[in-house]
């Protein structure tokens, strides 16, 4: 498996009201990779969400349906916990949570990837899953693993990043992968 990078926000990492990749996603890859980190939001305890337009659409709001786990573990080393968060699933077209709580301290942020399968595919939905680490506000580590689909049988061609309030300081890379 070899990634190419395609594109990134490194020349503005700083106050982002969003990032977005509105060129670059086409049927040359199957799989295209965004990776995050750093993600420091200005609010604290905002959620890192993500959402997609199909071909010719605009904002950002297909419709998709979505699982979300996460594992946490506080500072003071209370039990771990394991479960799957019922209330940040979605079949809708919101923007979806991959990483929350953020806190805003120089000490706290959030890092992972989101996998785009196939997005150019004009016959089937479009699968996806994220994988995202974060330090919350409460002093605590949560793994966030979040999959699901887009229900639109379009190409899919633009992606949008951003804080469920607020802006963030913080790196999205978008790689193309063959």
């Amino acid at each position: 498996m070899a990634m190419t990078l395609i594109t990134d926000n490194s020349s503005d990492t700083t106050d982002l009201s969003s990032v977005d990749f509105t060129s670059g996603i086409d049927s040359t890859y199957k799989l295209y990779i965004f990776s995050f980190y750093d993600i420091n939001p200005a609010t604290d305890g905002s959620s890192f969400q993500f959402q997609v337009n199909a071909a010719s659409q605009s904002g950002f709001n297909e419709t998709m349906t979505t699982t979300y786990y996460l594992m946490r573990h506080e500072e003071d080393d209370s039990p771990a916990e394991w479960t799957m968060d019922a209330s940040s699933d979605q079949i809708g077209s919101a923007y979806q949570t991959i990483a929350e709580g953020i806190g805003n301290g120089a000490d706290e942020s959030a890092a992972g990837y989101l996998y785009l399968f196939n997005p150019s595919d004009t016959t089937y939905i479009k699968h996806w899953w994220s994988r995202c680490n974060a330090y919350r506000l409460e002093n605590m580590s949560v793994n966030v693993w979040v999959d699901g689909y887009f229900d639109v049988t379009a190409a899919i061609d633009e992606v949008s990043f951003k804080m469920s309030t607020g802006n963030f300081d913080g790196t999205v890379k978008m790689y193309g992968v063959s």
